[in-house]
């Protein structure tokens, strides 16, 4: 009896060590009555009965990651690529993923791979290459709202590499080496541009500098010509009006001065080497008396004019000088 009853008892603790169910945190186990799914198991403590009850999937439920092999495909523009990605999801109906397909993982790759070759077999090479996000966008989008009824959220999709053939690889290098020049040589035209822009408006402004010292010259000049003029009518008018109160001695200082103006330019030019005066001594002299009465008078103006000078081999018909006027 005590045998009988210490083996019921390894029975019992047996059976209850089989009917507990200890589910790991991430993942959860469907629970199958007689083969029908009735339940579903949490991480944690879990007690069904055993022989009754049975662990049918055991559904990861965190997130996973599928890696898609390499693959061929043409283009829109019919050329050969190559290229590979990653599919990144999540289930999160675990009756689902158990009993809504067969392979979770081998249909989510097929289903990725076939949209793949959809997708980017609609676009050209150069869409291929430069539209990465475009591409993975849609792949998520279509392959998100295709495993919806399995219980699977799709999260990211992504290209990892896309290889087009060697002298595709080529003829893009040659293509980019000549945009290269080409904005090279389009940089220095535009250098050059500017830089002949800048030349032409410097000289613009330096002409119009010099045009504008040019005008301001001529005008200083002008005014320069306008004063002498001014005090040469100023002098005549002044000699003008002294030979009409009757004094000659202005008039005298007058020609002498131009006279003396006369000679200094004779006797300062480059080519002469000799002066001749067409002139007699007298005439000078008489000239230099005329001046010299002059500046009496301005001295004396009360004063008797002086009688006019005399030299010792002058002629007894009294030759006047030029300066002089004849006695009326």
């Amino acid at each position: 009896m005590l045998i009988a009853a210490i083996l019921f008892l390894i029975l019992v603790l047996a059976y209850l060590m089989t009917s507990i169910k200890i589910v790991r945190q991430g993942y959860q186990y469907t629970i199958e009555h007689f083969g029908r799914y009735t339940a579903t198991a949490v991480p944690g403590f879990n007690f069904y009965p055993a022989f009754f009850y049975r662990v049918g999937r055991r559904v990861n439920m965190m997130e996973q990651v599928i890696d898609i092999p390499g693959q061929e495909i043409i283009t829109k523009d019919n050329a050969m690529i190559s290229t590979d990605g990653v599919v990144f999801f999540q289930v999160l109906d675990a009756p689902k993923a158990a009993y809504e397909v067969s392979d979770l993982y081998n249909a989510l790759l097929n289903l990725v791979t076939t949209n793949l070759r959809t997708v980017m077999g609609s676009m050209d090479l150069d869409e291929t290459l430069s539209k990465r996000d475009e591409i993975n966008a849609r792949l998520l989008n279509v392959v998100d709202h295709a495993t919806t009824p399995w219980g699977v959220k799709i999260t990211r999709v992504e290209i990892k590499d896309i290889r087009p053939p060697q002298d595709i690889v080529n003829a893009m290098a040659r293509q980019m080496k000549a945009e290269r020049e080409k904005r090279a040589n389009i940089l220095d035209a535009e250098g050059s541009r500017a830089s002949e822009i800048l030349r032409a408006e410097g000289q613009k402004q330096a002409r119009i500098l010099e045009a504008e010292g040019r005008r301001e010259s001529a005008y200083r000049d002008a005014e320069a010509r306008e004063r002498a003029a001014e005090a040469e009518a100023k002098a005549t008018m002044v000699v003008s009006e002294a030979i009409e109160r009757g004094g000659t001695q202005a008039i005298n200082y007058f020609v002498a001065q131009k006279y003396v103006e006369a000679v200094g330019k004779f006797a300062t030019s480059p080519n002469a080497k000799t002066i001749l005066f067409p002139v007699e001594a007298t005439q000078l002299i008489g000239t230099l008396g005329g001046i010299g009465e002059l500046a009496r008078e301005a001295l004396k103006p009360d004063a008797a004019p002086a009688a006019p000078v005399r030299t010792d081999n002058a002629r007894t018909d009294q030759r006047r000088g030029p300066f002089e006027l004849p006695e009326a």
